[in-house]
């Protein structure tokens, strides 16, 4: 039997892969291998960027260390949880463990892609994938499931420069439709990597994730209910993603109401870190947009904040809309500020 030793690091090829731990060769970017209860991610960015889009690679790392962007599998069309996707999503609970490779280059005197072993990872706990839009030739734009990997306990992965995500090429807006915005995926909130649930340490990762978790539900919960809300009023709405030129990732502000010209950014938790992020987000974003100095932006929060974040938001020409037991205090904005 072939053996081949998972060591970060290692230069191999996907051949070799399956003759050591099974898997197919040639089924697309994600390989799950029964005979090991392994499922083998392989990233390729160079690929992606031939389909318009750069949402592979690694990203800058946040309060939770390191952070690895893969594009889901589907070259046409909306991608959907459904195969190889599925099964990487599946593993979040199923415990099957997951092994990110990265194109490297190709073997001498073949066409054969060599694949660097980066290490294994685990699906991001409190948000294991985010959607994204790519531009397609009709004028429309596809969604792109972009699963957020991090380290598997006590691994380092073996990242070099080279594998950082790459900078938009062009500053784009991509209007997102009603039925963009809502369409259905499988809810996020019941993955957890069950390894993090082990840690016998006062503080563990779970602990962090789970507490995280519940506000991303919360602040997904409430833009939802706006959303309702807005549509009750008669008012159309929408999303955009923004990509900056020179810069990786995207901008994707929580609701625009397109009736009343007003942009709105939400937040899971009435406090005032969290209410100035969400002034510093509006300020970055309204500068991307058409017809800005028209252009209204508020905050969108759960409870009625505290007399001085209102005066924070006031100072700045930002509106404040908070739900209450009846409905959405602050709406609809008034005309004028003041």
């Amino acid at each position: 039997m072939t053996t081949l030793d998972l060591v970060p690091g290692v230069i191999t090829t996907r051949q070799a892969v399956a003759d050591a731990y099974g898997g197919s060769v040639y089924s697309g970017g994600i390989v799950p291998a029964k005979k090991s209860s392994m499922v083998f991610v392989y990233s390729d960015p160079a690929v992606g960027e031939k389909f318009g889009y750069t949402f592979d690679g690694q990203a800058e790392d946040d309060e939770f260390g390191t952070l690895y962007l893969y594009t889901g599998a589907g070259g046409a069309g909306d991608q959907e949880i459904a195969r190889g996707n599925k099964t990487l999503l599946e593993t979040a609970t199923n415990g099957h463990e997951v092994h990110l490779f990265v194109a490297d280059s190709t073997v001498p005197g073949k066409k054969e892609v060599r694949q660097r072993y980066i290490g294994r990872v685990v699906l991001d706990p409190i948000e294991p994938y985010e959607v994204r839009w790519s531009p397609v030739s009709s004028g429309t734009a596809r969604r792109i499931i972009v699963f957020r990997l991090r380290p598997a306990e006590g691994v380092e992965l073996a990242l070099e420069a080279q594998d950082a995500l790459k900078p938009a090429a062009q500053t784009s807006v991509i209007e997102l439709s009603l039925e963009q915005k809502l369409a259905k995926l499988p809810a996020q909130s019941g993955a957890k990597g069950k390894k993090t649930e082990q840690h016998s340490t006062p503080e563990t990762t779970a602990n962090v994730a789970g507490g995280m978790r519940t506000v991303r539900r919360r602040e997904g919960q409430l833009v939802k209910a706006f959303e309702s809300h807005l549509e009750e009023a008669g008012h159309s709405f929408k999303s955009f993603q923004i990509t900056i030129e020179g810069e990786p990732g995207a901008l994707t502000p929580d609701v625009y109401d397109e009736t009343d010209h007003v942009l709105y950014e939400a937040k899971g938790l009435t406090t005032r870190n969290n209410v100035r992020m969400a002034i510093g987000q509006l300020a970055d974003y309204r500068r991307h947009l058409h017809d800005v100095e028209k252009l209204r932006v508020a905050v969108l929060l759960p409870s009625e904040p505290t007399p001085d974040v209102r005066d924070l938001l006031a100072a700045q020409r930002i509106a404040l809309v908070y739900r209450t037991e009846d409905g959405f205090e602050g709406f609809p904005l008034p005309a004028t500020l003041q």
